[in-house]
């Protein structure tokens, strides 16, 4: 294990970026990066990569879909200073992609959706494209972003579904 505590955090995304480029995106130190990378965006105020992920596993266990307000309010984090943090290429959402990757988890945040789809677990077209390139990103092949969300999402309920028999 390479020891990435004096490193700086424009190294550690350059690393990243490289290896993305190299489609080395199961490289053990790839997997070291995303994960560094995810706890030093975790900070007094900020998103929770720990809080989302046990919010996120608890609602794939239950069969249901959470809200990125949902998110926010697990963190304690005001919605107004979580939403600008939650999405984009370097967002929240994209950290939380890059954790399961590394854990060997489904993609959680398949599960996580606009309020308008809570009940339906349909992603509005801005998030679908955002959750897509997000796996793309991590070396995923998406062809069809709405099949590919909906095979991810169905693979949430199925490891949480699992994970009620085993727990």
């Amino acid at each position: 294990m390479a020891n990435l505590s004096e490193k700086k955090d424009a190294e550690i995304d350059q690393w990243i970026r490289n290896h993305e480029q190299k489609r080395a995106t199961g490289a053990p130190l790839y997997l070291q990066l995303l994960e560094e990378r995810a706890r030093r965006s975790q900070g007094k105020g900020h998103l929770s990569i720990d809080k989302s992920l046990e919010l996120l596993s608890q609602a794939a266990i239950e069969q249901r879909c959470v809200t990125y307000g949902d998110l926010a309010k697990a963190s304690n984090v005001e919605w107004s200073q979580a939403r600008h943090r939650m999405s984009g290429a370097n967002g929240h959402l994209d950290r939380l992609l890059d954790v399961c990757h590394v854990r060997n988890l489904p993609m959680l945040p398949a599960i996580c959706v606009n309020e308008s789809g809570r009940d339906t677990g349909e992603l509005e077209a801005s998030a679908l494209e955002g959750f897509a390139a997000g796996a793309r990103r991590l070396g995923f092949a998406v062809a069809d972003a709405l099949s590919f969300h909906h095979q991810t999402r169905d693979a949430c309920w199925q490891w949480g579904r699992d994970q009620s028999r085993t727990g």
